[in-house]
């Protein structure tokens, strides 16, 4: 992190500190910290109910019927799926205790625990999960595509057979997303409200934009620590500090600037791990200019990567030269293809015609303010080399509407979230893929992607993968900033809670210090 900024930081938390001390460290709902008297004598009998911060609502409780990270997160705890992820991203027994891969890759088989019921009561065998999987494939679900490969059959009451039409090597990675998760279907209709899963919590209570609370399900198969567990809905970041501070938070999410604040303070813990995603700023290719690659190298030439990531992120980021998260094993270290060199920038342009200077559209997301900043100080840097650009702030549904399905646009900065299998990260890169909002298209780069879903031998994907990588820094539709680095902060009483590389918690495997 820039020392500047940790010096103001520092003191900026020392003056906070101090005001609240003067004030009795009021809380965001104006109770006094005299409530954490009551937190501490009960953390010395070894508590079992935890609190934790939201920034927004779920949009229901059903995960087959949302795309929304904020419901994933919250129903991750109420519902199993069959898979479930470690911290690297490697698979491990869920609902299914094991499960095999036929030697052609066509059929997956799953062994389901035994005795395993719903929230309600009923039996969650076989016949229930092809159930829950034919819904997942029905036309009003979010993910039908996504599953439309698979034919589901029960043999038993606890075998599940996967069968697919075409070769995914990427196919067992499919259910351990939770939006894979097992539903009881004889309820599916009141699901969003009232979810009904075999997962280690239960819905206690709901009020919407307020709390949500979960509670222990005494039948679940594995260990669950705490006995309830409250997400409270706070949009505000400074009232989540002043409740993490007054005890009434257990855990809160924060940003690169907030960190300092809890640095070397033995009453919290830092917990960061970089994330399975990237930041970039796409260039749209059907832009004439943007079509020349000595345009491209030119932009990537101008600004000081490390420098954009020290002023927005406070430097909780790791920098990347291909739009490849740094957490996965097929990660390839790509920084060193363009460094940081302005003069060399100016002679691109001029090679391509621009010597008197270009013009360009840069369209940035209103809801992500890390990202307007980001175009702002990039904007600033390409004008050092003779790129203006005429800078349009846009509502997050415009920018979906215009910038990433319509493609228009010339220059836009935003984050792209990682998958547990490469292919999924890539394939936007396929000439005729429709989330190709670059519109990049180059012919290696389809056929190494085309190959590689039907590619058995591991070894040869990773190589297909690094391939792409190597093809995507060299011809940079995009400006590749990072993987940036998430951060939470906890109560130094909380143990067990860890960052995974989807958007779940597992709050089963949290607890507090005895």
């Amino acid at each position: 992190m820039n020392l500047c900024k940790r010096l103001l930081a520092g003191l900026l938390a020392a003056a906070a500190a101090l005001s609240m001390t003067a004030c009795g460290a009021s809380s965001a709902d104006g109770s006094s910290a005299g409530s954490k008297t009551a937190s501490a004598s009960q953390t010395a009998q070894t508590r079992t109910d935890l609190n934790m911060a939201l920034s927004v609502d779920p949009d229901g409780l059903d995960p087959q019927r949302t795309t929304a990270a904020s419901t994933f997160q919250i129903t991750n705890n109420i519902y199993d799926t069959l898979l479930r992820v470690n911290t690297d991203g490697t698979l491990k027994e869920g609902l299914a205790e094991s499960w095999e891969t036929s030697e052609d890759g066509l059929t997956l088989t799953f062994r389901l625990r035994s005795g395993v019921t719903f929230h309600n009561g009923n039996p969650c065998n076989a016949e229930a999960v092809v159930s829950s999987f034919e819904r997942l494939q029905a036309e009003d679900s979010p993910r039908a595509a996504d599953y439309a490969n698979f034919t589901f059959t029960a043999q038993g009451e606890d075998t599940v057979v996967v069968t697919c039409a075409e070769l995914d090597v990427a196919a067992l990675s499919s259910f351990a997303y939770p939006w894979s998760a097992i539903v009881d279907t004889s309820v599916a209709d009141t699901l969003k409200n009232s979810p009904v899963g075999t997962g280690p919590y239960k819905l206690k209570e709901w009020v919407p934009q307020q709390s949500l609370t979960l509670e222990k399900n005494p039948d679940y198969y594995d260990t669950v620590n705490l006995e309830t567990i409250t997400f409270k809905m706070m949009p505000d970041a400074t009232s989540q500090i002043a409740s993490l501070r007054s005890g009434e938070l257990d855990i809160i999410s924060v940003s690169g600037d907030q960190v300092a604040a809890f640095e070397n303070d033995p009453q919290f813990n830092i917990v960061q791990a970089p994330s399975n995603g990237i930041q970039l700023m796409a260039m749209n290719l059907a832009n004439e200019a943007l079509s020349d690659v000595r345009v491209r190298q030119a932009i990537n030439y101008a600004v000081d990567k490390q420098s954009l990531i020290d002023t927005v992120w406070w430097g909780y980021g790791e920098p990347i030269g291909s739009h490849y998260p740094t957490v996965l094993k097929e990660y390839v270290d790509l920084n060193d293809t363009y460094s940081y060199d302005p003069e060399k920038a100016k002679e691109l342009l001029a090679q391509a015609g621009y010597a008197d200077g270009l013009t360009l559209e840069m369209y940035l997301p209103k809801s992500y303010p890390a990202y307007v900043s980001a175009g702002q100080v990039i904007a600033d840097s390409l004008k050092e080399v003779g790129i203006t650009c005429n800078i349009t702030i846009v509502e997050w549904a415009a920018w979906l509407s215009d910038v990433y399905n319509g493609r228009n646009y010339d220059l836009t900065v935003v984050g792209h979230t990682g998958r547990l299998d490469p292919y999924v990260l890539l394939a936007r890169y396929q000439s005729d893929s429709s989330e190709n909002y670059f519109n990049y298209s180059n012919p290696e780069v389809d056929e190494l992607l085309s190959g590689y879903k039907s590619e058995k031998d591991e070894a040869k994907r990773t190589e297909m993968v690094q391939q792409v990588e190597e093809i995507l820094a060299e011809d940079v539709p995009a400006y590749y900033i990072q993987t940036p680095i998430t951060l939470y902060v906890t109560s130094s009483a909380v143990e067990g809670f860890e960052i995974y590389p989807i958007d779940i918690y597992e709050m089963k495997d949290v607890s507090f210090a005895s």
